[in-house]
């Protein structure tokens, strides 16, 4: 499979099986695009390296830094979807980042004495600083400006699987995520990147964030 995509998805299910704390209450208000503000920054645990060089999902985490929050999903876009593809795939791929980004950020970890959103590798999604593309930022510049949630507003994860080439990826579409290759299926056949989102995750809306 092509190494340009996080291949792992969204598996941050990982984190629970390894003895991590979710930072969150039981009675907490349900965080909407109505009461809860873009985030500024996220943090991003950096895992050690495995002997090919990349970031290994079950490294020692080395530290945790701060990135710009919009920085984050141009960093992440490029290694989850390929930016050769279909401009529409990568818009819904760009929402998809952003609004698992984001409930991430309102839900934190703590693991080995750090308090994180994310990772960097396929234990969430794929961060890779400085990889942004033009191609991918321009999808993500088109898209930033809205929340892909619930039809109540509730900020709620977009999870993602490879899925296979040349295929809609019915599968995934009963499981409420959406397949990357089959984003570009949908795409090459014509509908846009709503329409593609649509078809993967039930009773959701597409909400302008207010600033």
């Amino acid at each position: 499979m092509n190494k340009a995509i996080g291949l792992a998805g969204t598996s941050a299910l990982l984190a629970l099986s390894t003895g991590s704390v979710f930072a969150t209450s039981a009675h907490a208000q349900v965080q909407t695009v109505d009461n809860t503000p873009e985030p500024a920054t996220i943090r991003v645990a950096i895992r050690s390296m495995n002997p090919s060089g990349e970031p290994d999902p079950r490294g020692k985490i080395m530290y945790v830094q701060n990135i710009p929050f919009r920085e984050y999903v141009e960093d992440c876009l490029p290694n989850e979807w390929i930016p050769s593809w279909n401009v529409e795939a990568l818009k819904a791929g760009a929402l998809a980042v952003k609004m698992f980004a984001w409930y991430h950020h309102l839900n934190p970890i703590t693991m080995d004495g750090f308090t994180y959103d994310v990772d960097n590798t396929t234990n969430f999604q794929t961060f890779r600083y400085d990889s942004r593309q033009i191609e991918t930022n321009a999808a993500v510049n088109a898209v930033f400006k809205y929340a892909y949630v619930r039809r109540n507003g509730e900020i709620i994860e977009l999870n993602y699987r490879a899925g296979t080439q040349n295929s809609p990826n019915w599968q995934y579409r009963n499981a409420q995520k959406m397949a990357q290759w089959g984003s570009q299926y949908w795409a090459d056949e014509g509908r846009n990147y709503l329409q593609i989102l649509q078809f993967y995750y039930a009773n959701r809306d597409l909400r302008q964030i207010r600033t």
